[in-house]
C-alpha cells in the first residue's frame, strides 16, 4: 500500500482494485514526488556529471521513468525496457537528480517478479546493456571507477533477484494451494464413497429382506405381504432422500442441522420393520452444533444394525447411545451373532466406522463378546474435547 493512504483507503479495498489501476497510482505518486520542491537530489546519479537544467526533453524522460510502471505487472518487459532507455538518457544528459530515477529499479523488480519467459536472456541483455552504458559514461568523462559501476550493477541485480524470489514464493504458495485442493478432493471422494456404502448397504439389505418376506407371505397372508411391500417402498424413498442429501449437503454445516437422535430412532425402526428385534436406549440429550459427531453416531448405529440383520437376523439387538459433556458413547450388541473373526477384520463397513471415529479423535472397537454375541463400541469426543 502507498504511504499515507492507510487512513483513506482500507487495505482490502485497495487489494480489490485492478492491478493496472494500482500500478498507475504508484507511478503517478512517484512522478509527483519527483516534482515536489525540496526533493532535489533524492535518487540515483551514476555518472556524477555537472547537472544540467531540466528542459522539455528532460521532462519527457522524467515521465518515461514513471509512466511505464503502470505496466510493471501486465507487461514487465515493456516496462523494464522503457524505463531503462529513459534512465540511460536521463543519466547521460545529466538532468537534475530526482526520485524518478528509482523507476528503473522498480521496473527491474517487476521484471523478476512477473516475467515468466526468457528471464535468462533478458538478464544477459540488460547486463550487456549496462556494461555498454558504463563504458559510454566513462568515455564521456565520468569520474566513477569500475568498482563503483560494479556496486551499482549489483544493487540493480539484487533488486531483480528480490523480484524473482518473490515470484518463486508465489509459485510455491500456489503449488501448496493446488496440493491442498487435490487432498480435499480426495478426502471428499473418500467421504462420498463411505457415505454411499453406508446408505446403499443398509437400505438395499432392508429392501431385499422385506421383498423376500413379502414373496413368502403373499400366498397365505396377503395383508402382511402388502405391508412388507409398503415397507420396501418406504425404505426405497428413504434411500433416495439420503442419496439426494449426499449430493447436495455433504458438509459439516448441513450435518449440524440434523440432530442424531431422530436419525437413530429412524434407523432402529427400519431394522424392526424387517423383523430384527431392536431395543434402543438413549441417555442424555444430543447437543446442537455437533453435526460431524452426530452423523458419525448415526452411521455407526446404521452399519451395526445392517450387519446384525445380515449376519444375525432375528437375534435380539441392543442399541445404547449415551450423550455426555465429553462426547458420545455408542454401543450395539447383537446376541448369538454368527459372524466370524475373519469377517470382523475384513469388513469394509467396520473399517469405515473405525475411520470415522479416528478422524474425530475417538475410539472404536468391534468383535465377539464373552456371551457369544457381537459387540460394537465407539466413543466420539465433542469438538475441542480430548478423547
Amino acid at each position: 500500500m502507498l504511504p499515507g493512504m492507510t487512513g483513506f483507503v482500507p487495505f482490502e479495498r485497495w487489494r480489490r482494485l485492478n492491478v493496472t489501476v494500482r500500478d498507475s497510482i504508484g507511478a503517478s505518486a512517484l512522478l509527483v514526488v519527483s516534482l515536489v520542491p525540496g526533493m532535489d537530489g533524492s535518487g540515483a546519479d551514476l555518472p556524477e556529471f555537472p547537472e544540467q537544467p531540466l528542459d522539455a526533453f528532460g521532462a519527457l524522460l522524467l515521465l518515461g521513468l514513471c509512466a511505464p510502471l503502470a505496466l510493471r505487472r501486465r507487461l514487465p518487459v515493456v516496462c523494464a525496457l522503457a524505463t531503462g532507455i529513459a534512465f540511460v538518457l536521463y543519466q547521460g544528459l545529466a538532468y537534475p537528480i530526482t526520485a524518478a530515477s528509482l523507476g528503473f529499479p522498480f521496473a527491474l523488480y517487476g521484471l523478476g517478479a512477473y516475467q515468466n519467459r526468457g528471464r535468462r536472456e533478458l538478464a544477459v541483455l540488460l547486463s550487456v546493456g549496462f556494461l555498454i552504458f558504463a563504458l559510454v559514461l566513462h568515455e564521456l568523462g565520468s569520474t566513477q571507477n569500475a568498482l563503483q559501476y560494479l556496486e551499482f550493477y549489483l544493487v540493480l541485480a539484487g533488486v531483480w533477484v528480490a523480484g524473482r524470489w518473490m515470484r518463486e514464493q508465489r509459485a510455491a504458495a500456489e503449488r501448496r494451494r493446488q496440493d491442498s485442493v487435490t487432498l480435499a478432493l480426495a478426502t471428499e471422494r473418500a467421504l462420498i464413497a463411505r457415505e454411499l456404502h453406508d446408505v446403499v448397504t443398509h437400505h438395499v439389505t432392508a429392501m431385499v429382506l422385506q421383498a423376500d418376506a413379502a414373496r413368502m407371505l403373499a400366498p397365505v397372508h396377503p395383508d402382511r405381504a402388502s405391508e412388507n411391500m409398503a415397507a420396501v417402498s418406504g425404505t426405497g424413498r428413504q434411500a433416495l432422500t439420503e442419496l439426494r442429501h449426499l449430493l447436495h449437503v455433504l458438509n459439516a454445516s448441513a450435518a449440524e442441522r440434523e440432530p442424531a437422535g431422530g436419525q437413530v430412532e429412524d434407523v432402529v425402526e427400519r431394522a424392526r420393520s424387517v423383523g430384527q428385534p431392536v431395543r434402543l436406549e438413549v441417555n442424555g440429550s444430543p447437543e446442537t452444533g455437533s453435526g460431524a459427531v452426530d452423523l458419525a453416531v448415526y452411521r455407526v448405529v446404521q452399519e451395526s444394525l445392517t450387519n446384525a440383520v445380515k449376519h444375525a437376523q432375528g437375534c435380539p439387538t441392543r442399541v445404547v447411545v449415551s450423550y455426555a459433556e465429553a462426547g458420545v458413547a455408542v454401543e450395539v450388541v447383537t446376541e448369538k451373532s454368527a459372524r466370524a473373526d475373519d469377517e470382523v477384520r475384513a469388513g469394509h463397513g467396520l473399517a469405515g466406522m473405525s475411520e470415522r471415529a479416528t478422524v474425530l479423535g475417538g475410539d472404536f472397537e468391534a468383535g465377539p463378546d464373552p456371551e457369544g454375541g457381537f459387540r460394537v463400541r465407539a466413543f466420539l469426543p465433542r469438538a475441542g474435547v480430548p478423547a
